[in-house]
């Protein structure tokens, strides 16, 4: 069966490895391929400055101590749909991005499925 993700490739930027782990589990089961887990802002920002195929990103909003925004920032500047995961919600997040795609944790696989298919304006089937 043909997935509306199939073959997605999507950047994860996430420093827990549990969380990560279940992360590439959950996107491989929707068909995508991952980029990463990445634990780091620094290695985050090569990767999305040096991968020209990047479809879309899962990105943890506090990664090791440092939020992710630059990594958002350079996503945004290349036009690649991102979605934001917390503990705190959207509510969490300053002002300046409220109203970007953001899920909650802890999150289900439908909530993952939902966030990024929303986000690269994918229709369910």
């Amino acid at each position: 069966m043909n997935q509306p993700l199939d073959g997605r490739r999507i950047l994860v930027v996430e420093d827990e490895s549990l969380v990560a782990m279940l992360i590439e589990t959950i996107l491989e089961d929707m068909g995508c391929h991952t980029i990463g887990p990445i634990a780091g802002v620094d290695e985050a920002l090569r990767t999305v400055a040096e991968d020209l195929k990047i479809d879309g990103a899962l990105l943890d909003v506090n990664v090791a101590g440092r939020e992710v925004f630059p990594v958002a920032e350079a996503l945004k500047a290349r036009n690649v749909p991102f979605v934001f995961s917390t503990g705190y919600g959207e509510g969490g997040l300053p002002e300046h991005w409220r109203g970007q795609s953001t899920i909650q944790k802890p999150f289900t696989e439908q909530t993952i499925r939902d966030a990024l298919m929303k986000a690269l304006g994918v229709a369910n089937v």
